[in-house]
């Protein structure tokens, strides 16, 4: 049985979710304890226990301790048979975390699995969007075999949620290894512009234009396709994120949502200088990226490597969980402005 103490690291949700997903990959049981120990509201939130609820279905695993507020929790997974899985997170809670939480462990599905989430925030704060995930997210995860397709019918957003995800992944014969070495030449930079139930403020196309203004202002040239949105009328909002594509198959991008009191110009320029501070560095991941990546890349037989700008907290934690589960082996060093991430074989 897997023990993890949740307090180490960044102490948040992060190692609950994954700890989750590894044991479920995996087969083996977890106790957890101490859950979100260092974060201001301590143990499971609606969305982290729904996370769990919802990797329980996936693998047909026993749950104890799986309440709001608990701080520790006991999973004994057993074999993960794909179909359709409901989910419902209930509050504006993350749902593109809810999607990372259970994707590794859709890879060991015997069929494809369809997952239905309701009732929750497609883009709000301390997550990525759920377009940052279409659009970064899962093109990275294509060149290592996976396929996933992920489908909005309702955008959610900060106080209400009421957004509705289905993901759809074909589990593959094997993952592979990641090698993104060289950043190579830029193809072009592209984003998508949301609002919902906004247009008659113009918020998409004032993000996209404030986006096109500053970008271009740096020798760049962006193709933002601006969404006017009608699809969740309990909830307006906006977001935006842009990203880059090289001609090596590196993706980096960047995001930033909507708030009251601030200016769709914000919005998209926000977006802008997250992206700009990337390219101009020259890696081969952004900085979310990275961290999202890990699990695969130790999941994966063989050798991965990537070259990020910074070692978030939460690659370090993601690194420390999956080394001390799945007893693999990752290098981080600097590389003149980089760090390269090596997970070995």
């Amino acid at each position: 049985m897997f023990e993890i103490d949740g307090s180490q690291k960044s102490g948040s949700g992060t190692i609950l979710r994954l700890s989750v997903a590894l044991a479920a990959a995996t087969g083996e049981a977890l106790h957890i304890y101490n859950i979100r120990q260092n974060r201001p509201q301590r143990g499971l939130k609606p969305q982290h226990l729904e996370a769990v609820l919802t990797a329980a279905k996936l693998c047909n695993a026993e749950v104890k301790g799986a309440t709001l507020n608990s701080k520790e929790l006991w999973f004994k997974p057993q074999e993960v048979n794909g179909g359709n899985v409901e989910a419902e997170i209930g509050t504006a809670g993350s749902i593109p975390v809810l999607l990372m939480a259970a994707l590794p462990i859709c890879i060991f599905a015997k069929g494809s699995v369809r997952l239905h989430v309701a009732k929750g925030g497609t883009d709000v704060s301390h997550s990525p969007t759920i377009n940052y995930l279409r659009n970064v997210f899962l093109p990275a995860l294509k060149q290592m075999g996976l396929e996933v397709v992920i489908t909005v019918h309702k955008y959610g957003y900060y106080p209400k949620g009421m957004g509705e995800v289905t993901m759809t992944v074909k589990p593959p014969s094997s993952l592979q290894p990641i090698q993104l070495k060289n950043f190579g030449k830029l193809k072009g930079v592209k984003g998508v512009s949301v609002c919902t139930f906004l247009a008659a403020r113009k918020v998409a196309e004032r993000q996209a234009k404030a986006t096109s203004e500053y970008l271009s202002e740096k020798g760049y040239a962006a193709d933002i396709q601006v969404v006017n949105d009608r699809s969740n009328p309990f909830q307006k909002g906006s977001s935006i994120v842009l990203w880059v594509e090289t001609n090596t198959g590196v993706f980096i991008g960047a995001d930033a949502i909507g708030e009251l009191g601030k200016t769709s110009e914000a919005v998209g320029r926000e977006a802008t200088e997250k992206l700009y501070a990337e390219i101009s560095k020259r890696p081969t991941v952004d900085v979310h990226l990275a961290d999202m990546l890990i699990p695969y890349m130790a999941l994966a037989e063989g050798t991965s490597t990537l070259f990020t700008r910074e070692v978030s907290d939460h690659l370090e934690t993601n690194v420390w969980l999956v080394e001390k589960m799945l007893k693999v082996r990752f290098n981080i060093q600097k590389t003149n402005n980089l760090f390269r991430i090596e997970k070995s074989s």
